[in-house]
């Protein structure tokens, strides 16, 4: 006899309908499974077998061909046990073929029965709703998260047993529903603010700047400035994450397993600072089938790069696609997947390899000379350099600032101007499918960055001084856009300009 479930697999960030065919016939005992199953899907044949035994029903002693159609793609994990021991009873009679049909069946099984949690639950209640499917059965620990997609019933289940009873109407189990409102308002909060970082007033302002245009920012300063100290209070004022984007970070975290049971969606930009000694998988992302790393976990949120040039040369240069186009694609013999990495960049470096270069503590002289200062910035090669708008130094924090007792200015008070300056940008590219000035193209420069004869000298003897690349050339105009939207002016003035100019430092030579 032949029966068939729906179930899904992953490919890239989203998920695909697998139709898990079973024909079970006469003959010797035999159990083959056919369409490309990856090693944890080849290995459920004994997981399954137990499992249905003890549950208390009868495992076929017959010869048992599965097929995980469509057979062209490798199928991998273990979320394909339970549809395909469902399909198991199916063909032996156990349950009412036709029952299967409404549902996506996901779920690992234990050797006693117990359905364990699984990864990419999001992505496959997505799959579901678009096929026009009644809903989607998966483990309990995984339903709140599936839950986010409305319009589908998610059926949480604990045990076979109880997925067999429902199928054959023996149990009534509700759909879980989540509350998306009391998600994001319960998430609001952060755990750190501006309000605890004393001085560094410029740096502050540059952060601003950044958070406003979405633009990438180096911070170079020594040993214990607080470089470390902003960059985790960036997502502090950036924008509200919409509910599209919180749908996109999400379907990431979940394909990756890291999605907590009481978080079922994503609704604070993400803050990402993978360690100095990771892979180009690890960062880019890469494997045999493609997963993500940490600048697509790091997509529509920060990715923070401490001691930049301790990072292999080579990873960094592979930074250059997704930080200009926002995306990364990786290419293997039988596909080639393309994950979002829409993410704001920050970079902390040492000025120099001991760290003290050009500081005023007699306590802490630097030891470098200047050619070992030069070798040490040149890890980071220009053309990434040039890809980050925004260089500011943060020098050593006085005592006196140190020891003042008022609180210093409060994140929400800075993302109260971001925010109007984000405005500002959506209205002006709501028809150019970009989101802020960061993003900008030359065609979107030309159109909304005038600046006027004054502003064209100024920028000119910048320009020649400093010996700026072509794209070092528009990133200034971009940050001067951004400056200006945050001071309410639709013309860029030469202030504006050379408040830009002077976030080139790295630009400036090493003397």
């Amino acid at each position: 006899m032949i029966s068939s479930t729906f179930s899904s697999a992953i490919l890239g960030i989203d998920a695909y309908l697998v139709e898990v065919e079973v024909d079970i016939s006469l003959g010797l005992p035999y159990y083959a499974m056919v369409g490309l199953p990856e090693g944890a899907v080849r290995e459920s044949k004994e997981r399954i077998k137990a499992s249905i035994k003890n549950s208390g029903y009868d495992f076929p002693q017959r010869r048992i061909i599965i097929n995980l159609a469509p057979a062209d793609i490798k199928k991998e994990g273990a979320a394909l046990d339970l549809p395909i021991a469902i399909a198991i009873l199916a063909a032996s009679g156990f349950i009412s073929p036709e029952s299967v049909n409404d549902y996506i069946i996901l779920g690992e099984l234990s050797l006693d029965g117990k359905v364990n949690k699984i990864k990419g639950a999001l992505p496959s209640a997505l799959c579901a709703k678009e096929k026009g499917l009644r809903g989607i059965i998966l483990p309990s620990a995984n339903s709140s998260e599936a839950a986010v997609v409305e319009g589908i019933d998610v059926i949480p289940v604990k045990t076979f047993s109880q997925v067999v009873e429902f199928l054959n109407e023996g149990v009534e189990i509700a759909p879980v529903t989540v509350n998306l409102e009391n998600i994001f308002k319960n998430s609001a909060a952060f755990d750190v603010d501006f309000c605890d970082v004393k001085g560094q007033e410029h740096v502050k302002r540059s952060l601003e700047v950044a958070a406003a245009g979405g633009h990438n920012i180096l911070m170079i300063g020594p040993p214990g400035s607080g470089k470390t100290m902003l960059a985790r209070r960036i997502p502090t004022i950036l924008p509200d994450l919409s509910f599209d984007e919180s749908l996109e970070i999400t379907k990431i975290h979940s394909i990756m397993g890291l999605l907590k049971n009481n978080a079922p969606l994503i609704s604070k930009r993400t803050f990402r600072s993978p360690h100095h000694s990771v892979s180009d998988a690890g960062l880019i992302g890469g494997g045999s089938i493609p997963k993500p790393g940490e600048v697509s976990l790091a997509h529509n949120g920060v990715l923070f790069l401490d001691e930049l040039p301790e990072f292999k040369k080579s990873v960094l240069e592979l930074l250059r696609q997704p930080m200009e186009d926002g995306e990364v694609t990786i290419a293997r013999a039988a596909v080639s997947l393309t994950f979002p990495s829409r993410i704001m960049l920050i970079a902390a470096l040492n000025p120099c390899q001991c760290g003290f270069f050009g500081s005023s503590d007699s306590a802490h002289e630097c030891l470098c000379s200047p050619v070992q200062v030069q070798r040490y910035r040149s890890k980071i090669s220009g053309p990434i350099l040039d890809r980050i708008d925004i260089h500011v130094e943060v020098p050593a924090v006085k005592y006196k600032e140190l020891s003042a007792e008022f609180d210093a200015e409060p994140s929400s008070e800075i993302k109260s101007r971001v925010d109007i300056a984000r405005d500002v940008q959506q209205e002006r590219f709501h028809r150019a499918g970009i989101y802020c000035n960061a993003q900008m193209k030359p065609r979107h420069i030309k159109q909304h960055c005038q600046i006027g004869n004054d502003g064209h000298k100024l920028l000119e003897m910048a320009v020649n001084r400093l010996g700026m690349s072509a794209r070092g050339y528009n990133r200034i105009l971009k940050v001067s856009r951004t400056i200006a939207d945050l001071d309410g002016q639709e013309k860029i003035t030469p202030d504006h300009l050379a408040e830009a100019i002077q976030y080139r430092s790295l630009d400036r030579k090493v003397v």
